[in-house]
């Protein structure tokens, strides 16, 4: 069972590399704000020497209430993905949610995302892995981590073995999220995990009739998941979030994003560099504690 999943020569999930930041709006919007989210998104990824992948969905096909806006759907959507994949040299992801969707999208997407209301849903998941592409499935707000092997396997079996699976917080009450920080450790068992540090924010359908949610937590949860040593971590970000057509209240600021980055790179360094220590020198150091507390 592979430890990780390669997309191209620069981008690895998994082998103890640097995290993946997979970073867009929720929604893809107007290609303005589009545009100016992924040239900034490539301006502070190369300057920090963060590995990145350009996220944007063309149809939010779960939103809270049928009046709220969904994007501008499979065609239109792939087509405005396709300009960011060729002006800004990066692979795209989107999520899809029916299985006819899968080919199209696969012509132009590098990973195709399984939304979390959806991941036990066979068909979906064998179209998906069908087309060869990377596929990032999110853990459904309603299972336990070790569940996700089942889905693993509905993907392995369909042929594909390029999987990576995304941790999103688990249904704690009504209306609120939690991270089990315990489930990313779990899941890498599996397959490479990403860490959703957006999407654990939210607070779902605490609006009435849209997603609440608490950016401000954001960047404290970057760093606990850096801690834990995750492949990725998935960011949703937007030039004025309270502007944005979808998910406003749980993405970052664009202008705010370097600096929610800064300390999660230099844990995620830390933390893969110590465990890429082999075992004699882990035993050295666990003996040098133990004296200065002697």
């Amino acid at each position: 069972m592979s430890n990780s999943v390669i997309l191209n020569e620069k981008i690895v999930f998994g082998e103890n590399r640097p995290f993946v930041l997979i970073a867009g709006p929720c929604m893809l919007e107007d290609e303005t704000i589009v545009m100016e989210t992924a040239a900034r998104l490539k301006e502070v990824t190369t300057k920090l020497n963060i590995p990145f992948v350009f996220k944007g969905s063309f149809d939010k096909a779960n939103r809270s209430s049928i009046h709220s806006q969904r994007g501008p759907g499979l065609v239109s959507g792939i087509n405005l993905l396709a300009k960011v994949k060729e002006s800004f040299h990066v692979p795209v992801l989107s999520d899809i949610h029916e299985s006819s969707q899968a080919p199209i999208a696969g012509q132009v997407l590098d990973i195709i995302q399984i939304p979390a209301f959806l991941c036990r849903q066979t068909d979906l998941l064998v179209a998906a892995a069908k087309t060869g592409k990377v596929i990032n499935v999110k853990k459904g707000q309603f299972l336990a981590p070790n569940d996700m092997s089942n889905v693993v396997t509905k993907i392995r079996e369909a042929g594909n073995e390029r999987i990576l699976l995304t941790e999103r917080g688990s249904t704690f009450g009504y209306n609120n999220l939690v991270v089990d920080m315990r489930s990313l450790a779990i899941m890498k068992e599996f397959a490479p995990v990403v860490f959703d540090a957006t999407h654990s924010v939210q607070i779902p359908g605490g609006n009435g009739t849209s997603t609440g949610g608490n950016r401000e937590f954001v960047p404290y949860l970057s760093r606990a998941a850096a801690g834990v040593g995750v492949d990725s971590i998935f960011m949703e970000v937007h030039p004025n979030p309270d502007e944005a057509l979808s998910d406003g209240p749980n993405m970052v600021k664009l202008s705010e994003l370097e600096e929610v980055l800064k300390p999660v790179v230099e844990i995620d360094r830390l933390v893969k560099q110590a465990s890429s220590i082999g075992g004699d020198h882990i035993v050295e150091h666990e003996n040098l504690l133990t004296g200065l507390h002697k």
